[in-house]
């Protein structure tokens, strides 16, 4: 993990956010475009775990990690360090981006001249259609990050090889842009949300007003009745029968034997209302965990 760096001297009491670094990536535009302005210091980390675990050491007091993409679905490493452990970590808010991803070398070059692209796991399934058409004989390595792919990329004896990141990137570590907007959508967008940590003697997080109206709230959930016929509608029907719009659900494994699954899901309204409150009670009383993520301000745009 990237130590921390001093707050800048005159920062005072100023929160310190981790984010996936280095400079340049989307999650760093996210924090920035989110946040009051002026009144935090981002402290860049070498991937999501990083910034999670920074966040539960106490290394700062903030996160942001992206949680899932208009294109390419959930960002599963986030949702599975939202699950894991003790449940010391919550969402306190959301933003939504939209996303442009461009192709950046060291210098100019055809695209057949591209033997190599590094990028951030989660672009290649963003850029499908430039990447199977465009460069169908490139290969496809994976970076720490979308800015980490630009500085590889732009440092002497990476001739041959470009990176898809951001126009930020290009501007900080002095990349040339080959091509902008090889995503395979216009509106392509990312969810972001804000971690910190439980019981954080009630400190409101730094964000900047802008909420879309209403409130969220995330769950994960599994069940010693799930392989039983009908237990994830007896679940869900908590929240149909009480007019609760769920907004988003999925599975992933628990990681314990084949066939074990933990379901997450996004709700309208808050945890302590009574319609949720009700229904995340009635689901309790079938499953063996249910576990409030957060209740948080709907992103603007939602």
């Amino acid at each position: 993990m990237m130590a921390p760096d001093a707050p800048p001297e005159g920062a005072g009491e100023q929160p310190r956010v981790a984010y996936l670094g280095p400079e340049g990536t989307f999650t760093e535009e996210a924090l920035l475009a989110s946040a009051r302005p002026d009144v935090v210091v981002p402290v860049a980390q070498t991937s999501i775990y990083e910034s999670v675990t920074a966040l539960r050491e106490g290394l700062v007091e903030w996160a942001i990690v992206p949680i899932e993409n208009s294109l390419d679905g959930s960002v599963t490493v986030t949702l599975d360090l939202l699950a894991e452990g003790e449940a010391d970590v919550a969402i306190v808010g959301e933003v939504q981006l939209l996303v442009r991803h461009s192709l950046i070398a060291g210098g100019g070059l055809a695209l057949e001249q591209i033997d190599t692209v590094l990028t951030h796991p989660q672009v290649p399934g963003q850029c499908r259609r430039f990447l199977r058409e465009e460069l169908p004989h490139a290969r496809v390595l994976a970076a720490a990050s979308t800015a980490e792919a630009v500085r590889t990329v732009v440092a002497p004896g990476h001739d041959r090889e470009a990176a898809i990141g951001t126009l930020l990137a290009a501007q900080i570590y002095g990349g040339t842009v080959l091509r902008e907007g090889v995503q395979d959508r216009e509106d392509n967008e990312t969810r972001f949300v804000w971690l910190g940590r439980v019981g954080s003697d009630g400190r409101e997080p730094p964000l900047a007003d802008g909420t879309g109206g209403g409130f969220k709230t995330s769950l994960v959930f599994w069940g010693r009745g799930a392989g039983s016929p009908g237990w994830l509608v007896r679940c869900l029907d908590e929240f149909a029968r009480r007019d609760i719009n769920l907004t988003r659900i999925e599975s992933r494994p628990r990681r314990e034997r084949l066939g074990s699954y933990m379901f997450f899901a996004d709700l309208l309204g808050r945890a302590d209302e009574t319609p949720v409150a009700a229904a995340i009670a009635g689901m309790r009383s079938m499953c063996e965990e249910v576990r409030v993520l957060g209740s948080y301000p709907v992103a603007a745009g939602s």
